[in-house]
């Protein structure tokens, strides 16, 4: 009985031995196949790392191209802002020299018509140093006065209009009288009834003259 004890012993070792064997084959092809993995792994991370590369890429495009578009959009505001601004410019020097016109023409119109209110005083002085007087004191009086009086005219720019001498212009004379002289020329002015005046190249009163031929 003893005997058959001890030729059991062998079988029973068997199954761990090959258990054993198993587990180191395993072992090795766990071994075998961990790079593989840990490649695989970093094929990965790279194709997921260039995968944010590329969103990262396009969100960046996108907002560079957001970027150009406001820019676009501001530029093209700035230069309708800039025009408009122009525009305004223009019309205000405009406006600014049409009034400065008006106002000069306004200031020629108040002054020609306050002049033609004082020229009848200067064609009685006029006709008074015309007339004989034995009151010196009187005539020198009367001289003072229009002198004064042709000073203020000077001032306010007004000027004489060339007559005696000169050839008929309807746009500064006005012919009240024609006479046949052959010693004048034709439409030559021989005498001057009423003095004209302008100021400037507007005609505040047409001289009354006589024209020759």
């Amino acid at each position: 009985m003893n005997e058959e004890k001890t030729t059991d012993l062998p079988e029973k070792e068997e199954p761990a031995v090959e258990e054993k064997a198993e587990a180191e084959a395993q072992t090795a092809e766990e071994k075998a196949e961990a790079p593989a993995a840990e490649e695989a792994a970093e094929k990965e991370e790279d194709k997921k790392n260039a995968k944010d590369a590329g969103k990262k890429e396009k969100h960046r495009f996108r907002k560079a191209s957001a970027e150009e578009e406001k820019i676009a959009k501001l530029e093209e505001e700035n230069a309708v802002l800039n025009d408009r601004y122009l525009r305004v410019c223009a019309e205000y020097d405009n406006f600014r020299r049409r009034s400065q016109k008006e106002r000069e023409a306004l200031y020629g119109d108040i002054k020609a018509d306050i002049l033609t209110k004082f020229l009848p005083v200067y064609d009685n002085l006029e006709r008074a140093l015309k007339q004989g007087t034995e009151d010196e004191a009187y005539r020198k009086g009367v001289e003072m006065i229009m002198t004064q009086f042709n000073a203020t005219m000077e001032k306010l720019g007004v000027t004489e209009i060339d007559c005696l001498g000169q050839k008929f212009d309807p746009a500064l004379h006005n012919a009240v009288m024609h006479v046949d002289d052959a010693e004048k020329g034709e439409n030559e002015i021989v005498e001057v009834f009423q003095k004209g005046f302008m100021i400037g190249d507007k005609v505040v009163r047409f001289a009354m003259v006589k024209v020759a031929n």
